[in-house]
C-alpha cells in the first residue's frame, strides 16, 4: 500500500509542478516589458470631442460660431 500512495504523491507534485511552471510563465508573460510606440494608437481621451471643436456633419453645435463672434465684453459698447 505504501507503494501505491508514494506513486500517488509523486504524480500530484508532478501535476503540482507543471502547475506552478505554467503559473509562472503566465505571470512572466503579463510582466514582460512592451516597447511600443504609445503615440500610435488614439487613446481615449486624445479626442476635441466636448472642447469646442466644431461639430460634425448632423451634429447639433448649440450656439455657433457666428454667436461668439458677435458678443463682446461690456466695456467696448455698442
Amino acid at each position: 500500500m505504501d507503494g501505491v500512495s508514494e506513486q500517488g504523491q509523486e504524480k500530484d507534485r508532478e501535476q503540482g509542478g507543471e502547475q506552478e511552471q505554467e503559473l509562472r510563465k503566465a505571470a512572466a508573460v503579463k510582466a514582460r516589458l512592451v516597447f511600443r510606440d504609445p503615440l500610435d494608437q488614439q487613446s481615449g481621451d486624445d479626442t476635441d470631442a466636448g472642447w469646442g471643436g466644431r461639430p460634425g456633419a448632423g451634429e447639433s453645435g448649440g450656439r455657433g460660431l457666428d454667436w461668439y463672434l458677435s458678443q463682446r465684453p461690456p466695456h467696448h459698447g455698442d
